[in-house]
Protein backbone atom coordinates (compact mmCIF):
# COMPACT_ATOMS: atom_id res chain seq x y z
CA UNK A 1 0.00 0.00 0.00
CA UNK A 2 2.85 2.37 0.88
CA UNK A 3 4.52 1.64 -2.46
CA UNK A 4 1.31 2.50 -4.30
CA UNK A 5 0.99 5.83 -2.45
CA UNK A 6 4.60 6.75 -3.26
CA UNK A 7 4.12 5.70 -6.87
CA UNK A 8 0.94 7.78 -7.19
CA UNK A 9 2.64 10.81 -5.66
CA UNK A 10 5.58 10.38 -8.05
CA UNK A 11 3.25 10.11 -11.04
CA UNK A 12 1.29 13.24 -10.16
CA UNK A 13 4.45 15.20 -9.37
CA UNK A 14 6.18 14.14 -12.60
CA UNK A 15 3.14 14.87 -14.77
CA UNK A 16 2.85 18.32 -13.18
CA UNK A 17 6.51 19.13 -13.76
CA UNK A 18 6.18 18.18 -17.41
CA UNK A 19 3.08 20.33 -17.83
CA UNK A 20 4.87 23.31 -16.25
CA UNK A 21 7.86 23.23 -18.59
CA UNK A 22 8.29 26.26 -20.87
CA UNK A 23 7.78 25.63 -24.58
CA UNK A 24 8.52 27.11 -27.98
CA UNK A 25 5.33 27.08 -30.07
CA UNK A 26 5.66 25.44 -33.50
CA UNK A 27 2.87 24.87 -36.00
CA UNK A 28 2.40 21.14 -36.48
CA UNK A 29 2.51 21.56 -40.28
CA UNK A 30 6.08 22.86 -39.85
CA UNK A 31 7.23 19.68 -38.11
CA UNK A 32 8.13 16.75 -40.37
CA UNK A 33 9.82 13.40 -39.85
CA UNK A 34 12.23 11.86 -42.35
CA UNK A 35 12.36 8.12 -41.89
CA UNK A 36 15.32 6.97 -43.98
CA UNK A 37 18.98 7.92 -43.50
CA UNK A 38 19.37 8.49 -47.25
CA UNK A 39 16.56 11.08 -47.08
CA UNK A 40 18.34 12.71 -44.14
CA UNK A 41 21.57 12.99 -46.15
CA UNK A 42 19.80 14.43 -49.18
CA UNK A 43 17.84 16.91 -47.08
CA UNK A 44 21.00 18.08 -45.32
CA UNK A 45 22.69 18.72 -48.66
CA UNK A 46 19.64 20.66 -49.88
CA UNK A 47 19.53 22.80 -46.74
CA UNK A 48 23.26 23.55 -46.94
CA UNK A 49 22.85 24.71 -50.55
CA UNK A 50 19.81 26.83 -49.69
CA UNK A 51 21.23 28.51 -46.57
CA UNK A 52 21.63 32.28 -46.86
CA UNK A 53 22.53 33.51 -43.38
CA UNK A 54 23.73 30.77 -41.03
CA UNK A 55 24.61 27.12 -40.67
CA UNK A 56 25.29 25.65 -37.24
CA UNK A 57 25.90 21.93 -36.78
CA UNK A 58 26.60 19.98 -33.59
CA UNK A 59 27.60 16.34 -34.14
CA UNK A 60 29.87 13.93 -32.31
CA UNK A 61 32.04 13.68 -35.41
CA UNK A 62 32.28 14.52 -39.10
CA UNK A 63 34.18 11.58 -40.58
CA UNK A 64 36.92 11.58 -43.20
CA UNK A 65 35.05 9.24 -45.54
CA UNK A 66 32.92 9.62 -48.66
CA UNK A 67 29.80 10.94 -46.91
CA UNK A 68 31.79 13.18 -44.58
CA UNK A 69 33.72 14.70 -47.47
CA UNK A 70 30.48 15.18 -49.42
CA UNK A 71 28.97 17.22 -46.56
CA UNK A 72 32.20 19.13 -46.00
CA UNK A 73 32.53 19.89 -49.73
CA UNK A 74 28.97 21.23 -49.72
CA UNK A 75 29.78 23.47 -46.75
CA UNK A 76 32.90 24.82 -48.48
CA UNK A 77 30.95 25.50 -51.68
CA UNK A 78 28.24 27.31 -49.72
CA UNK A 79 30.88 29.43 -47.96
CA UNK A 80 32.67 30.22 -51.24
CA UNK A 81 29.41 31.15 -52.96
CA UNK A 82 28.31 33.34 -50.04
CA UNK A 83 31.27 34.64 -47.94
CA UNK A 84 28.81 36.32 -45.53
CA UNK A 85 27.24 32.94 -44.67
CA UNK A 86 28.07 32.24 -41.01
CA UNK A 87 29.09 28.58 -40.66
CA UNK A 88 29.99 26.94 -37.35
CA UNK A 89 30.49 23.18 -37.03
CA UNK A 90 30.99 21.72 -33.54
CA UNK A 91 32.49 18.24 -33.04
CA UNK A 92 34.05 16.48 -30.09
CA UNK A 93 37.64 17.68 -29.66
CA UNK A 94 39.12 14.28 -28.72
CA UNK A 95 37.14 12.17 -31.19
CA UNK A 96 38.29 14.45 -34.05
CA UNK A 97 41.95 13.71 -33.33
CA UNK A 98 42.05 9.94 -33.24
CA UNK A 99 41.44 7.12 -35.67
CA UNK A 100 38.78 4.47 -35.30
CA UNK A 101 39.02 2.15 -32.29
CA UNK A 102 41.31 -0.75 -33.09
CA UNK A 103 43.14 1.04 -35.90
CA UNK A 104 46.57 2.66 -35.96
CA UNK A 105 47.17 5.98 -34.22
CA UNK A 106 46.52 8.98 -36.46
CA UNK A 107 45.38 12.60 -36.55
CA UNK A 108 41.89 11.28 -37.21
CA UNK A 109 39.35 13.50 -38.92
CA UNK A 110 41.26 16.65 -38.00
CA UNK A 111 43.78 15.84 -40.76
CA UNK A 112 41.00 16.35 -43.32
CA UNK A 113 39.93 19.61 -41.66
CA UNK A 114 43.51 20.96 -41.79
CA UNK A 115 44.02 19.90 -45.39
CA UNK A 116 40.82 21.43 -46.75
CA UNK A 117 41.30 24.70 -44.84
CA UNK A 118 44.80 25.23 -46.28
CA UNK A 119 43.40 25.78 -49.76
CA UNK A 120 40.54 28.10 -48.83
CA UNK A 121 40.68 31.83 -48.00
CA UNK A 122 37.47 31.58 -45.92
CA UNK A 123 37.08 28.03 -44.58
CA UNK A 124 34.01 27.15 -42.51
CA UNK A 125 34.82 27.06 -38.80
CA UNK A 126 35.09 23.53 -37.37
CA UNK A 127 35.33 23.77 -33.60
CA UNK A 128 36.54 20.95 -31.37
CA UNK A 129 34.73 20.93 -28.02
CA UNK A 130 36.60 19.19 -25.13
CA UNK A 131 33.92 18.45 -22.54
CA UNK A 132 36.48 16.63 -20.38
CA UNK A 133 40.27 16.42 -20.44
CA UNK A 134 40.10 12.83 -21.69
CA UNK A 135 37.59 11.26 -24.06
CA UNK A 136 36.97 8.24 -21.84
CA UNK A 137 35.49 10.51 -19.18
CA UNK A 138 33.04 12.38 -21.42
CA UNK A 139 32.45 13.72 -24.93
CA UNK A 140 30.49 16.44 -26.70
CA UNK A 141 27.43 14.37 -27.61
CA UNK A 142 25.24 17.37 -28.43
CA UNK A 143 23.08 16.98 -31.56
CA UNK A 144 21.13 19.27 -33.88
CA UNK A 145 21.78 21.30 -37.03
CA UNK A 146 20.47 24.73 -37.99
CA UNK A 147 20.14 26.01 -41.56
CA UNK A 148 18.79 29.57 -41.40
CA UNK A 149 15.48 28.94 -39.55
CA UNK A 150 15.25 25.18 -40.13
CA UNK A 151 16.32 22.73 -37.43
CA UNK A 152 17.34 19.23 -38.49
CA UNK A 153 17.60 17.10 -35.36
CA UNK A 154 19.02 13.58 -35.29
CA UNK A 155 21.20 11.43 -33.08
CA UNK A 156 23.30 10.63 -36.15
CA UNK A 157 26.85 11.79 -36.74
CA UNK A 158 28.26 12.38 -40.23
CA UNK A 159 29.80 9.38 -41.98
CA UNK A 160 29.07 6.74 -44.62
CA UNK A 161 27.01 4.39 -42.45
CA UNK A 162 24.97 7.08 -40.68
CA UNK A 163 24.08 8.63 -44.03
CA UNK A 164 23.57 5.34 -45.94
CA UNK A 165 26.21 6.20 -48.50
CA UNK A 166 27.49 2.81 -49.62
CA UNK A 167 24.77 0.25 -49.07
CA UNK A 168 24.92 -0.01 -45.27
CA UNK A 169 23.12 2.26 -42.84
CA UNK A 170 22.83 3.00 -39.12
CA UNK A 171 19.21 3.80 -38.36
CA UNK A 172 18.45 6.88 -36.29
CA UNK A 173 15.66 9.49 -36.07
CA UNK A 174 15.48 12.50 -38.39
CA UNK A 175 13.22 15.41 -37.45
CA UNK A 176 12.90 18.61 -39.46
CA UNK A 177 11.37 21.62 -37.72
CA UNK A 178 10.76 25.07 -39.22
CA UNK A 179 11.09 27.52 -36.32
CA UNK A 180 13.14 30.70 -36.09
CA UNK A 181 12.83 30.74 -32.30
CA UNK A 182 14.04 27.16 -31.93
CA UNK A 183 16.89 27.79 -34.39
CA UNK A 184 17.87 30.97 -32.53
CA UNK A 185 17.81 29.09 -29.21
CA UNK A 186 20.12 26.31 -30.41
CA UNK A 187 22.56 28.79 -31.98
CA UNK A 188 22.60 31.09 -28.94
CA UNK A 189 23.42 28.13 -26.71
CA UNK A 190 26.54 27.13 -28.66
CA UNK A 191 27.81 30.72 -28.49
CA UNK A 192 27.24 31.13 -24.76
CA UNK A 193 28.24 27.59 -23.81
CA UNK A 194 31.35 26.98 -25.91
CA UNK A 195 33.12 30.29 -26.41
CA UNK A 196 34.05 31.31 -22.86
CA UNK A 197 37.80 30.67 -23.23
CA UNK A 198 40.38 29.00 -25.51
CA UNK A 199 39.37 25.40 -24.73
CA UNK A 200 37.17 25.27 -27.83
CA UNK A 201 39.51 25.57 -30.83
CA UNK A 202 38.91 25.95 -34.56
CA UNK A 203 40.57 23.21 -36.62
CA UNK A 204 40.20 25.33 -39.76
CA UNK A 205 42.75 27.82 -38.37
CA UNK A 206 45.65 25.34 -38.20
CA UNK A 207 47.05 22.92 -35.63
CA UNK A 208 45.32 23.22 -32.27
CA UNK A 209 46.80 23.02 -28.78
CA UNK A 210 46.68 19.66 -27.03
CA UNK A 211 44.27 18.92 -24.19
CA UNK A 212 47.22 19.02 -21.81
CA UNK A 213 48.14 22.54 -22.92
CA UNK A 214 44.63 23.85 -22.29
CA UNK A 215 43.76 21.63 -19.31
CA UNK A 216 42.81 24.54 -17.05
CA UNK A 217 40.58 26.04 -19.75
CA UNK A 218 38.89 22.64 -20.19
CA UNK A 219 38.25 22.46 -16.45
CA UNK A 220 36.62 25.89 -16.57
CA UNK A 221 34.58 24.92 -19.62
CA UNK A 222 33.36 21.73 -17.96
CA UNK A 223 32.14 23.65 -14.93
CA UNK A 224 30.48 26.23 -17.20
CA UNK A 225 28.67 23.53 -19.21
CA UNK A 226 27.09 22.05 -16.07
CA UNK A 227 25.44 25.44 -15.43
CA UNK A 228 24.49 26.62 -18.95
CA UNK A 229 21.00 25.97 -20.28
CA UNK A 230 18.92 26.85 -23.33
CA UNK A 231 17.31 30.28 -22.96
CA UNK A 232 13.94 31.06 -24.59
CA UNK A 233 10.57 32.65 -23.86
CA UNK A 234 7.65 30.49 -22.84
CA UNK A 235 4.84 30.46 -25.43
CA UNK A 236 1.15 29.74 -25.13
CA UNK A 237 0.04 27.03 -27.56
CA UNK A 238 -2.76 27.55 -30.06
CA UNK A 239 -4.89 24.74 -31.43
CA UNK A 240 -2.65 24.16 -34.46
CA UNK A 241 0.65 24.14 -32.53
CA UNK A 242 2.89 21.78 -30.64
CA UNK A 243 5.32 22.91 -27.95
CA UNK A 244 9.04 22.13 -27.98
CA UNK A 245 11.27 22.32 -24.92
CA UNK A 246 15.02 22.17 -25.75
CA UNK A 247 16.94 20.41 -22.98
CA UNK A 248 20.64 20.07 -22.26
CA UNK A 249 22.63 18.50 -19.44
CA UNK A 250 26.08 17.42 -18.30
CA UNK A 251 26.67 15.28 -15.22
CA UNK A 252 24.26 13.88 -12.66
CA UNK A 253 23.77 16.98 -10.52
CA UNK A 254 21.00 19.33 -11.66
CA UNK A 255 20.75 17.71 -15.08
CA UNK A 256 17.38 18.82 -16.50
CA UNK A 257 17.56 16.31 -19.37
CA UNK A 258 18.03 13.41 -16.94
CA UNK A 259 15.20 14.73 -14.76
CA UNK A 260 12.90 14.98 -17.76
CA UNK A 261 13.60 11.37 -18.76
CA UNK A 262 12.67 10.27 -15.23
CA UNK A 263 9.55 12.46 -15.25
CA UNK A 264 8.45 10.89 -18.54
CA UNK A 265 8.76 7.40 -17.11
CA UNK A 266 7.29 8.33 -13.73
CA UNK A 267 4.48 10.48 -15.16
CA UNK A 268 3.24 8.04 -17.79
CA UNK A 269 -0.29 6.79 -17.10
CA UNK A 270 -0.99 4.38 -19.97
CA UNK A 271 1.90 3.68 -22.32
CA UNK A 272 5.61 4.15 -22.99
CA UNK A 273 7.45 3.46 -26.24
CA UNK A 274 11.19 3.54 -25.52
CA UNK A 275 14.04 3.29 -28.03
CA UNK A 276 17.66 2.72 -27.07
CA UNK A 277 20.42 1.01 -29.04
CA UNK A 278 22.13 -0.37 -25.93
CA UNK A 279 20.22 -1.88 -23.01
CA UNK A 280 22.39 -0.65 -20.16
CA UNK A 281 20.20 1.78 -18.18
CA UNK A 282 21.54 3.57 -15.09
CA UNK A 283 20.15 2.11 -11.87
CA UNK A 284 17.77 5.02 -11.25
CA UNK A 285 16.40 4.76 -14.79
CA UNK A 286 15.87 1.02 -14.52
CA UNK A 287 14.03 1.57 -11.23
CA UNK A 288 11.73 4.11 -12.89
CA UNK A 289 11.13 1.69 -15.76
CA UNK A 290 10.26 -1.11 -13.36
CA UNK A 291 8.02 1.17 -11.28
CA UNK A 292 6.07 2.09 -14.42
CA UNK A 293 5.54 -1.59 -15.16
CA UNK A 294 4.39 -2.21 -11.60
CA UNK A 295 1.71 0.47 -11.78
CA UNK A 296 0.31 -0.98 -14.99
CA UNK A 297 1.86 1.15 -17.73
CA UNK A 298 2.18 -0.79 -20.99
CA UNK A 299 5.75 -0.55 -22.25
CA UNK A 300 7.24 -1.26 -25.64
CA UNK A 301 11.04 -1.40 -25.47
CA UNK A 302 12.87 -1.35 -28.81
CA UNK A 303 16.56 -2.25 -28.60
CA UNK A 304 19.20 -3.32 -31.06
CA UNK A 305 20.19 -6.95 -31.51
CA UNK A 306 23.85 -7.55 -30.69
CA UNK A 307 24.62 -7.97 -34.40
CA UNK A 308 23.08 -4.52 -35.01
CA UNK A 309 25.59 -2.95 -32.61
CA UNK A 310 28.41 -0.92 -34.16
CA UNK A 311 30.94 -2.79 -31.96
CA UNK A 312 29.81 -6.25 -33.07
CA UNK A 313 32.52 -8.37 -34.66
CA UNK A 314 31.64 -11.22 -37.01
CA UNK A 315 33.06 -14.63 -36.05
CA UNK A 316 35.51 -14.50 -38.99
CA UNK A 317 36.84 -11.06 -37.97
CA UNK A 318 39.90 -10.58 -35.80
CA UNK A 319 38.82 -10.45 -32.16
CA UNK A 320 39.22 -7.26 -30.14
CA UNK A 321 38.06 -6.71 -26.53
CA UNK A 322 35.65 -4.02 -27.75
CA UNK A 323 33.79 -6.82 -29.55
CA UNK A 324 32.54 -8.12 -26.19
CA UNK A 325 30.44 -4.99 -25.59
CA UNK A 326 27.32 -6.13 -27.53
CA UNK A 327 27.27 -9.33 -25.48
CA UNK A 328 27.25 -7.35 -22.23
CA UNK A 329 24.19 -5.48 -23.45
CA UNK A 330 22.50 -8.75 -24.39
CA UNK A 331 23.18 -10.15 -20.92
CA UNK A 332 21.53 -7.09 -19.39
CA UNK A 333 18.49 -7.51 -21.62
CA UNK A 334 18.27 -11.23 -20.89
CA UNK A 335 18.20 -10.57 -17.13
CA UNK A 336 15.46 -7.97 -17.64
CA UNK A 337 13.35 -10.40 -19.69
CA UNK A 338 13.70 -13.13 -17.06
CA UNK A 339 12.69 -10.72 -14.27
CA UNK A 340 9.53 -9.57 -16.04
CA UNK A 341 8.52 -12.74 -17.87
CA UNK A 342 5.04 -12.61 -16.29
CA UNK A 343 4.38 -9.13 -17.71
CA UNK A 344 5.61 -10.26 -21.14
CA UNK A 345 3.17 -13.17 -20.93
CA UNK A 346 0.36 -10.74 -20.02
CA UNK A 347 1.19 -8.44 -22.95
CA UNK A 348 2.05 -5.52 -20.67
CA UNK A 349 5.72 -5.52 -21.69
CA UNK A 350 6.86 -5.87 -25.29
CA UNK A 351 10.58 -6.26 -25.92
CA UNK A 352 11.33 -5.74 -29.59
CA UNK A 353 14.75 -6.60 -31.03
CA UNK A 354 15.88 -4.70 -34.14
CA UNK A 355 17.99 -6.47 -36.77
CA UNK A 356 18.27 -5.92 -40.52
CA UNK A 357 21.17 -7.72 -42.20
CA UNK A 358 24.48 -5.97 -41.63
CA UNK A 359 22.85 -2.62 -40.84
CA UNK A 360 23.05 -1.12 -37.36
CA UNK A 361 20.63 0.54 -34.95
CA UNK A 362 21.20 3.87 -33.22
CA UNK A 363 17.70 5.00 -32.26
CA UNK A 364 16.96 6.79 -29.01
CA UNK A 365 13.89 8.45 -27.55
CA UNK A 366 10.67 8.10 -25.59
CA UNK A 367 6.98 8.40 -26.46
CA UNK A 368 4.82 8.82 -23.35
CA UNK A 369 1.06 8.26 -23.55
CA UNK A 370 -0.27 10.19 -26.57
CA UNK A 371 0.97 13.67 -25.82
CA UNK A 372 4.72 13.70 -25.12
CA UNK A 373 7.78 12.63 -27.10
CA UNK A 374 11.49 13.04 -26.43
CA UNK A 375 13.78 13.34 -29.45
CA UNK A 376 17.38 12.92 -28.31
CA UNK A 377 20.88 11.66 -28.93
CA UNK A 378 20.99 10.39 -25.34
CA UNK A 379 21.60 6.62 -25.27
CA UNK A 380 19.83 6.28 -21.88
CA UNK A 381 22.96 4.63 -20.47
CA UNK A 382 25.42 5.50 -17.67
CA UNK A 383 27.75 7.45 -19.99
CA UNK A 384 24.94 9.69 -21.18
CA UNK A 385 23.59 10.01 -17.65
CA UNK A 386 26.77 11.20 -15.97
CA UNK A 387 29.71 11.79 -18.37
CA UNK A 388 28.69 13.18 -21.77
CA UNK A 389 27.20 16.54 -22.75
CA UNK A 390 23.74 15.58 -24.04
CA UNK A 391 20.66 17.35 -25.34
CA UNK A 392 17.17 16.66 -26.62
CA UNK A 393 13.85 18.15 -27.68
CA UNK A 394 10.74 17.41 -25.63
CA UNK A 395 7.65 17.65 -27.84
CA UNK A 396 4.36 18.55 -26.12
CA UNK A 397 1.38 17.54 -28.23
CA UNK A 398 -1.75 18.26 -26.13
CA UNK A 399 -3.99 18.43 -29.22
CA UNK A 400 -2.62 15.16 -30.68
CA UNK A 401 -1.55 16.91 -33.88
CA UNK A 402 1.57 14.75 -34.29
CA UNK A 403 -0.03 11.38 -33.66
CA UNK A 404 -0.15 10.33 -37.30
CA UNK A 405 3.47 11.38 -37.94
CA UNK A 406 4.74 9.79 -34.73
CA UNK A 407 2.69 6.68 -35.46
CA UNK A 408 4.30 6.33 -38.90
CA UNK A 409 7.73 6.76 -37.32
CA UNK A 410 7.03 4.04 -34.75
CA UNK A 411 5.83 1.64 -37.42
CA UNK A 412 8.96 2.30 -39.44
CA UNK A 413 11.11 1.67 -36.37
CA UNK A 414 9.30 -1.62 -35.73
CA UNK A 415 9.59 -2.76 -39.36
CA UNK A 416 12.72 -4.83 -38.76
CA UNK A 417 12.02 -6.03 -35.23
CA UNK A 418 11.05 -9.35 -33.71
CA UNK A 419 9.34 -9.71 -30.35
CA UNK A 420 11.21 -11.41 -27.54
CA UNK A 421 8.77 -13.73 -25.81
CA UNK A 422 11.22 -15.31 -23.35
CA UNK A 423 14.91 -15.67 -22.52
CA UNK A 424 15.03 -18.53 -25.03
CA UNK A 425 14.82 -15.97 -27.82
CA UNK A 426 18.20 -14.57 -26.74
CA UNK A 427 21.57 -16.33 -26.73
CA UNK A 428 22.89 -17.37 -23.33
CA UNK A 429 26.49 -17.28 -22.10
CA UNK A 430 27.30 -20.80 -23.33
CA UNK A 431 26.48 -19.82 -26.91
CA UNK A 432 28.93 -16.92 -27.05
CA UNK A 433 32.25 -17.20 -28.92
CA UNK A 434 35.04 -18.65 -26.78
CA UNK A 435 37.06 -15.42 -26.68
CA UNK A 436 34.01 -13.46 -25.54
CA UNK A 437 33.29 -16.00 -22.79
CA UNK A 438 36.89 -15.85 -21.55
CA UNK A 439 36.92 -12.07 -21.46
CA UNK A 440 33.56 -11.75 -19.69
CA UNK A 441 34.63 -14.38 -17.14
CA UNK A 442 37.78 -12.37 -16.39
CA UNK A 443 35.75 -9.18 -16.00
CA UNK A 444 33.40 -10.90 -13.57
CA UNK A 445 36.27 -12.50 -11.63
CA UNK A 446 37.97 -9.16 -11.07
CA UNK A 447 34.63 -7.50 -10.25
CA UNK A 448 35.16 -4.88 -12.93
CA UNK A 449 31.75 -5.20 -14.59
CA UNK A 450 30.17 -2.29 -12.69
CA UNK A 451 33.02 0.06 -13.62
CA UNK A 452 32.94 -1.07 -17.27
CA UNK A 453 29.18 -0.58 -17.53
CA UNK A 454 29.58 3.00 -16.30
CA UNK A 455 31.84 3.73 -19.27
CA UNK A 456 29.66 2.02 -21.90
Amino acid sequence: MLFLKKSLHGTLYSATRLQQMPVIAVKAVNYNILERPAHFRQRMLELIAQARNRIMMTVLYLQDDEAGREILDALYKAQEKNPKLHICIYVDFHRAQRGLIGQEQSLGNSALYYKMAENSPHPPAIYGVPVKRREIFGVMHLKGCVFDDTVLYSGASINDVYLDKNGRYRLDRYHEIQSKELADTLCSYTTSAFHINFAVQDFSQGKVKSAKEVSEEIRQLQHHLTKTQYSFKNNRLHGDEVGITPLVGLGKKGNILNKTVLWLLSGAKNSLFICTPYFNPPKILQQALEAALMRGVKITLVVGDKVANDFYLKPEEKFSPIGAVPYIYEQNLRAFVIKFQNLIDQGKLKVMLWKNGTNTYHLKGIFADRNLALITGNNLNPRAWSLDLENGLLVHDPHHLMQEKFGHEQQYILKHTTQIMSEKDLDDFSQYPEQVRKLLTKVKRFKASIFIKQLL
